[in-house]
């Protein structure tokens, strides 16, 4: 559920590329405005991060959403990319509200790429009503898309959308007055609504929601094949607990094994064997889009009554998600921030939404998955100075990224991983930075970063060399600032990899702005 109690304030920006202050207070460029969009965009989350509150999120996301070098076709774009290949989800909302309260056409161009399940159209509908992008009310082409949304869907999708609340689908439906076209339309707007229903009407509702009824009535012991969260609140026995672990999506069994666990699923020893085939399934992995950072997310949260083949099978399955980081030519490599401020949650801290998965372990995976793909790449950790690791290419995915993150601490400073790179005289092809870009401990002359001054110096060694800034945070600032040689991302999905692939080699968007531009909506 989006973040309510947030309130917008605008504020001046610094112009593109002068040195400013970042939120550490070091020394650090202003991304220009659609840059900076697109980084909260692909990384904000609307909780605490280390150095920002959830409302600086909001006030600057609108605060670059207005800024007159970011049109209201780049703003669409931006939406499109962060929810379709970032997979955000309160942030592509935010936006397309924004593109509502300015009553922009492109809008309907994108309501149903961005605004593609019951959560999004709740996540739209709650951030609009609370005022933050300048209008609480719908308006006609508002209702006119959610009307339009709502006949889209069959009556089971319908149902099961119902699930969630603050807004719920019923209160959406109560608010436009969708029009039913047929009879079965009608019934099923009036059970989603809560209304009696008589025998004859409940014969027009869908064989499945028939069936859910009549077992929370009772009338049968048989588990209806429905979503997961409709059964949770049902007193049920072990053996309809594993009929529903024996039935689950691929998604539902990586999200709910402690629930399985605590209703005793992993008794049955074949339903340990199936679970742990299922999760480590190639086809049921690419079909459920998994990457690495979903299963690390799914191992950290399960407890340890969990059989050990079930959690080995999560082992399995990061390996098999990293089949889409790229094979990096020439010399690479991956410096690792491993800070104190990458101790914060990757989606920032909320009050019971605050996710296991810390910025490090996500650095320590991005790292090690590149590493998988690319054994010769060199992995430099750093804080205030490089904190120098064995690091085996051969072991898994995850045991290497828990060894990075268990050197977290320490003040950051992002100069240092090139400086000991040129101190070994190493000079790298193509090196990635990996972090929360907040470098303060290093001190360059006013102008320029540190970081950006040794770049330049390691640029004299090997003329070709190109650098890649990949930042997990909503900050608006970066260490060095795009050129021909230089690219700044932002973000922890696949689509990260895609852009590194892209840029060493030359091909496609030459920078991650073009890449977002270039989304056809």
């Amino acid at each position: 559920m989006a973040n309510k109690d947030l309130f917008s304030t605008r504020n001046s920006i610094t112009p593109a590329g002068v040195v400013t202050r970042n939120e550490a207070g070091g020394q650090a460029f202003q991304f220009p405005a659609c840059h900076a969009l697109a980084q909260y965009a692909a990384t904000g989350c609307f909780g605490q991060t280390f150095y920002a509150t959830a409302e600086t999120q909001l006030n600057e996301v609108l605060k670059y959403a207005a800024h007159p070098d970011v049109s209201e076709e780049f703003l669409a774009k931006t939406a499109v990319y962060a929810r379709e290949r970032g997979f955000m989800k309160d942030m592509p909302a935010l936006l397309c509200a924004v593109l509502a309260a300015r009553h922009s056409e492109l809008l309907e161009n994108i309501f149903p790429r961005v605004i593609d399940s019951p959560k999004m159209l709740r996540n739209f509908v709650q951030i609009v009503r609370s005022g933050v992008t300048g209008r609480k009310s719908f308006g006609t082409a508002i209702r006119r898309l959610i009307r339009q949304w709502i006949a889209a869907r069959t009556e089971i999708q319908l149902f099961n959308g119902s699930i969630g609340n603050d807004p719920s689908l019923a209160d959406i439906i109560k608010m436009v007055h969708p029009h039913p076209a047929t009879l079965q339309r009608e019934t099923m707007y009036a059970y989603l609504l809560g209304k009696e229903l008589t025998a004859d009407q409940k014969e027009l509702l869908p064989p499945t929601v028939r069936q859910f009824e009549a077992f929370k009535a009772g009338e049968t012991a048989e588990v209806p094949n429905v979503s997961f969260q409709f059964l949770t609140a049902l007193e049920l026995t072990t053996e309809q607990w594993t009929e529903i672990a024996r039935n689950a999506s691929w998604q539902t069994t990586r999200m709910n094994l402690n629930t399985f666990e605590r209703h005793g699923v992993f008794g049955n020893a074949d339903v340990v064997q199936l679970l742990a085939d299922r999760l480590r399934n190639p086809e049921e992995i690419r079909r459920a889009k998994a990457f690495p950072y979903q299963l690390m997310a799914a191992y950290m949260n399960a407890n340890s009554e969990i059989p050990y083949e079930v959690r080995e099978s999560l082992q399995d399955a990061m390996e098999l998600a990293t089949e889409n980081v790229p094979v990096i030519p020439g010399s690479v490599a991956v410096c690792v921030d491993v800070s104190g401020s990458m101790r914060c949650s990757v989606s920032g801290g909320r009050k019971g939404a605050t996710s296991k998965v810390r910025c490090i372990d996500v650095a320590g995976l991005m790292a090690s998955c590149i590493l998988r793909k690319t054994p010769q790449a060199m992995i430099v950790p750093f804080e205030c100075d490089v904190r120098p690791i064995q690091i085996n290419p051969r072991d898994t995915v995850l045991t290497n990224a828990q060894k990075l993150a268990s050197l977290c601490g320490g003040g950051t400073n992002c100069s240092s991983a090139l400086q000991y790179l040129m101190d070994e005289h190493k000079y790298p092809d193509v090196v990635i930075y990996v972090s929360d870009n907040e470098s303060w401990m290093d001190i360059a002359r006013w102008g320029r970063t540190a970081m950006l001054e040794c770049w330049n110096t390691l640029k004299e060694h090997n003329r070709t060399a190109k650098l890649i800034n990949i930042d997990v945070q909503p900050y608006g600032t970066t260490q060095a600032m795009d050129r021909h040689d230089i690219a700044n991302v932002g973000g922890f999905s696949d689509a990260v990899f895609d852009f590194v692939a892209q840029f060493v080699s030359g091909m496609d968007a030459s920078h991650w702005t073009d890449l977002i531009a270039a989304v056809e909506i």
